[in-house]
């Protein structure tokens, strides 16, 4: 079998190590991707530490990856050797499912994540990115426009797609009033696709120390919430609003701030749950919603809208033997906006 080289959570307490592993052998069907680069996304942290309680280790975590074809399956037809690809949060879901969509797959039975979980036969570890190579099906394999370079792209197939989804489903464009809540890893690329399907856009953070960066990447308007007036001054403006931060705050100060038929859109999971009292929803015929990744189609949808407007996520590239820094930079929020791990590191 193929081996592989990378970094892995081997428990939960301890620092990420290098780690040598089988890739499974590639069948007619498959792409085998050399990795250039993975991104760090908050939820590598929760797993590797196993706080939502899940943890498979070894762990090799990743699922925002970009890379180059390096070989594929006789049965191949969408990728040949050479071609930009990146790979997302899963790598295969259930095809023979009663209630199979292939436009809500992400969120039907059988999907199998890019790591921690097992491949289809129920047996075989999957394995992430934060390595120098991944066999994955053609299916779930996605395509990277060549204007956008692969280090910047990596964070669009998690990052990109967790905010385009909400923003493509509940129909921001012009006459729309957007509020992106946070300004970080996720709320970055919410400011910058929002802005080119040409909502109006609103960023709504604990500070204004991140102003600046919001207005150059297409905010419109920039408030604190550590001020109490913010909530007073924009209460029922927004059409859609999205919270991107993963810290319990008063959702229903949030709600007050949607117009009738105002929907908030959850994309940012706190640890603990967050009281939503019925009076914040009832007056306004608001709505309170989740929204998770997308579909393989929605993601090559969002990366093809990236392309076309050059939107890519600005990024931190770090050697791979300071990933357990960057963690604890990103749980300072210590970095504009996403690590990016150069994987030619590992050599």
């Amino acid at each position: 079998m193929p081996i592989a080289k990378g970094y892995a959570a081997t428990d939960a307490s301890k620092p990420l190590t290098p780690f040598t592993f089988e890739r499974r052998e590639p069948n007619e069907d498959d792409v085998v991707i050399e990795i250039k680069f993975s991104g760090i996304c908050h939820s590598d942290i929760h797993q590797a530490r196993n706080e939502w309680g899940n943890a498979k280790y070894p762990m090799v975590p990743g699922h925002e990856i970009a890379g180059i074809v390096s070989a594929v399956g006789s049965n191949v037809t969408k990728f040949k050797v050479g071609d930009r690809v990146g790979v997302g949060c899963f790598v295969n879901s259930c095809t023979t499912c009663a209630t199979r969509d292939l436009d809500l797959e992400h969120y039907m039975p059988g999907v199998v994540q890019t790591y921690n979980d097992f491949e289809a036969d129920g047996t075989t570890p999957t394995y992430g990115g934060y390595s120098d190579s991944i066999v994955v099906k053609e299916g779930y394999v996605l395509s990277i426009p060549e204007n956008i370079p692969l280090d910047a792209a990596a964070p669009l197939l998690c990052a990109g797609i967790t905010l385009y989804s909400p923003l493509h489903h509940w129909k921001a464009g012009p006459g729309k009033k957007v509020a992106i809540v946070g300004m970080g890893g996720l709320g970055h690329m919410g400011v910058k696709i929002a802005h080119a399907m040409g909502a109006d856009v609103t960023v709504l953070s604990q500070s204004l120390s991140k102003k600046e960066d919001g207005l150059r990447l297409g905010a419109d308007h920039y408030y604190a919430t550590s001020d109490a007036e913010t909530f007073t001054t924009l209460a029922g403006t927004f059409d859609l609003l999205i919270m991107t931060v993963g810290i319990a705050l008063d959702w229903n100060a949030y709600l007050g701030l949607l117009k009738v038929d105002g929907s908030m859109v959850v994309v940012g999971a706190p640890e603990h749950p967050v009281p939503v009292h019925a009076f914040s929803l009832i007056p306004g015929r608001r709505s309170l919603s989740g929204s998770m990744i997308g579909s393989i189609k929605e993601t090559q949808e969002m990366l093809d809208f990236c392309g076309k407007h050059n939107i890519a996520s600005e990024i931190e590239v770090i050697n791979i033997d300071q990933v357990n820094e960057a963690y604890e930079r990103v749980l300072k929020s210590d970095v504009r906006y996403r690590f990016v791990i150069d994987i030619a590191s590992l050599a």
